[in-house]
């Protein structure tokens, strides 16, 4: 999979975030609230594999040191081949080239593939943080990244 960084007005990433939001509220039973605004800070990755976009995520400043992860999506019919961990390292990568040290990331408690993937990669729970205080749903995740001597 070739992964690129893309602007959040790209046409593609915003198919792939719409079928991630639509997606989502057939999961969680269609709960208010989940859509997050992002900030001009916000850096999206997109996965391309043979041409067609179908997986994306995105890092976005919270401090100086700490960045969340947003959008981690990969399209269903591409699942299971390994594109989430490929995406998810170069996140990681992303959020080290602008210094971040810390990784928080939030998901929801009803994606139990979302929490295997993140736990499998070293990320441990945290309690909830920011906007999501709040969502009974909401499960967070930390990881400090490796910062090179």
């Amino acid at each position: 999979m070739l992964i690129e960084s893309r602007p959040a007005t790209d046409p593609e990433l915003g198919a792939l975030v719409a079928a991630q939001q639509r997606e989502l509220r057939v999961v969680d039973g269609g709960l208010d609230g989940q859509v997050t605004e992002t900030r001009p800070d916000v850096r999206f990755l997109v996965g391309v594999r043979n041409g067609l976009a179908v997986a994306c995520g995105a890092v976005q400043a919270l401090d100086a040191r700490t960045a969340e992860i947003k959008r981690m999506y990969v399209r269903p019919a591409f699942r299971g081949r390994g594109l989430a961990r490929q995406l998810l390292t170069a996140l990681e990568e992303l959020a080290l080239w602008y210094g971040h040290t810390e990784l928080r990331l939030e998901t929801g408690s009803y994606l139990p593939a979302a929490i295997r993937l993140y736990t499998s990669a070293g990320y441990l729970p945290i309690p909830a943080y920011g906007e999501y205080v709040t969502n009974p749903y909401s499960v967070c995740f930390a990881k400090r990244l490796p910062v090179a001597a």
